[in-house]
């Protein structure tokens, strides 16, 4: 679990660090400069997310550790988003919890 982390952490910096490549040309901020304090805020919300997750109960769940990585990528959605997205469109839809004792993932 420690590498998926890990992993993931590090998508987390390319995604926000290559998001402001041409905002920081425009703003007068060195490339390099403008990707590595993108990445590194993006990285430290994570690692703050992930630390109060484990400071609760001292583990960290599937569910905490999803939810850490899906608060800074901004194309996740939530089960209130499928909602407001399905009541926009005129449909209806059900959301049902997974139940968690199935999921070979969770801790």
């Amino acid at each position: 679990m420690f590498g998926n982390i890990l992993l993931r952490i590090v998508a987390v910096f390319a995604a926000s660090g290559l998001g402001v490549i041409g905002a920081g040309s425009i703003a007068g901020i060195s490339v390099a400069k403008a990707v590595t304090v993108a990445g590194l805020t993006a990285v430290a919300a994570v690692v703050e997310k992930l630390a109060r997750g484990f400071m609760n109960d001292g583990k960290l769940s599937l569910d905490e550790i999803n939810s850490a990585f899906a608060a800074v990528d901004v194309n996740s959605k939530t089960a209130a988003d499928l909602q407001v997205d399905a009541n926009q469109s005129g449909t209806t839809i059900t959301i049902e919890p997974k139940d968690k004792k199935d999921d070979p993932n969770y801790n």
